[in-house]
């Protein structure tokens, strides 16, 4: 079982830079994969980012690529996600993922434990 919680969202301009933490808990977090997903008001659930159970391994949406960066430290059992040059239309809810596995998915159908989320609001 995994545990996970989401902080450090907020409103901030267009341009602007907010940092996501998911604190793991209740398993041994250096085995699962972690993902990053977003739901915008009316729109299913996106993929964002993920990182595999080393962090040597990343993938990253092309909406999304060249601005965000995700990142984890194991030893702490914390994933990052450090949104830069953010846009309007990086509104939404921001939810962090986790399964056990050495890949590293981009489906939402593919992650077994899920945080609550935490909303990320940008205005232009």
């Amino acid at each position: 079982q995994v545990q996970l919680v989401e902080s450090g969202g907020g409103s901030v301009q267009a341009g602007g830079s907010l940092r996501l933490s998911c604190a793991a808990s209740g398993s041994t977090f250096s085995t699962y994969a972690m993902g990053w997903f977003r739901q915008a008001p009316g729109k299913g659930r996106e993929f964002v980012a993920a990182a595999s159970w080393s962090g040597g391994s990343t993938d990253y949406a092309d909406s999304v690529k060249g601005r965000f960066t995700i990142s984890r430290d194991n030893a702490k059992n914390m994933v990052y996600l450090q949104m830069n040059s953010l846009k309007v239309e990086d509104t939404a809810v921001y939810y962090c993922a986790a399964r056990w596995t050495t890949m590293v998915p981009t489906s939402p159908r593919e992650y077994r434990y899920w945080g609550q989320g935490t909303q990320v609001t940008v205005s232009s």
